[in-house]
């Protein structure tokens, strides 16, 4: 799955919860309730707290710094993943520029044989 991929679901699913959330947060918010003092009421500050939107925004918070963590160890991986090997890519890219300098005409037939027998063993 490509980036443009990711992005365009994520930003899907983003749009999803603040819709489906701001649908919750209004109906609670339109129910009738007193609560004219400064005390703990329906929610924090006397109803006008978010309750269940916030609850929504911290878990997709922390989703978002999760997601990005594993992103970020994925990439550190794969950018230093290919720096210890030493086997065969670099006697496959040796033989390339054995054959490409042979090509050239820079080594004769002969040298070209012995330098492959010696990289071959």
């Amino acid at each position: 799955m490509s980036y443009k991929n990711w992005i365009q679901k994520g930003l899907t699913w983003s749009l999803t919860i603040f819709v489906l959330s701001n649908i919750y947060v209004h109906s609670a918010l339109a129910q009738s309730g007193s609560y004219s003092n400064w005390h703990m009421g329906r929610w924090m500050m006397g109803g006008w707290g978010t309750g269940w939107f916030s609850m929504i925004f911290m878990l997709l918070f922390w989703g978002l710094i999760i997601a990005g963590l594993v992103f970020l160890i994925r990439w550190l991986i794969q950018s230093t993943g290919d720096r210890g090997y030493s086997g065969v890519s670099m006697g496959s890219n040796a033989m390339d520029i054995l054959k490409e300098r042979y090509a050239r005409g820079e080594i004769s037939r002969d040298e070209f044989e012995s330098m492959k027998k010696n990289l071959l063993q």
